[in-house]
């Protein structure tokens, strides 16, 4: 039994492992993505400058990390689609449009959440 524990601590490590090398994969070769941790960057510097309380912070993580997955979401969406439908196809953009729309909806109610809690402590 002291085998099987050590074995699946070891198989927890590899997938942590292998979700930071998807994630590095991504944020190097998505430019929203890119645009997105800069953007939150820009957030936790602000919030630190304004010395917001701890339930902003904790709206503020919400909506950077629900940003940051939407986005990483969608690129994969956008490669799996190109990899199984490599030439144009309509239902392709279709799905593809819906996924970056999600990110586009995620995105807007972050500015708005992010001036609802900036704004008062300017």
């Amino acid at each position: 039994m002291n085998s099987d524990l050590k074995g699946s601590k070891r198989n927890k490590r590899i997938g942590f492992r292998f979700a930071l090398s998807g994630i590095l994969a991504v944020v190097k070769t998505e430019r929203n993505l890119k645009i997105h941790c800069f953007a939150s960057v820009a957030v936790l510097l602000t919030g630190i400058f304004l010395s917001i309380s701890p339930i902003e912070w904790a709206v503020l993580f919400l909506t950077m990390g629900l940003v940051l997955s939407l986005e990483v979401v969608n690129s994969v969406i956008e490669r799996v689609m190109d990899f199984i439908h490599p030439s144009y196809h309509q239902e392709v953009k279709v799905i593809k449009d819906a996924s970056a729309g999600a990110v586009l909806i995620a995105a807007c109610f972050a500015v708005m959440i992010a001036l609802v809690i900036f704004v008062p402590n300017l």
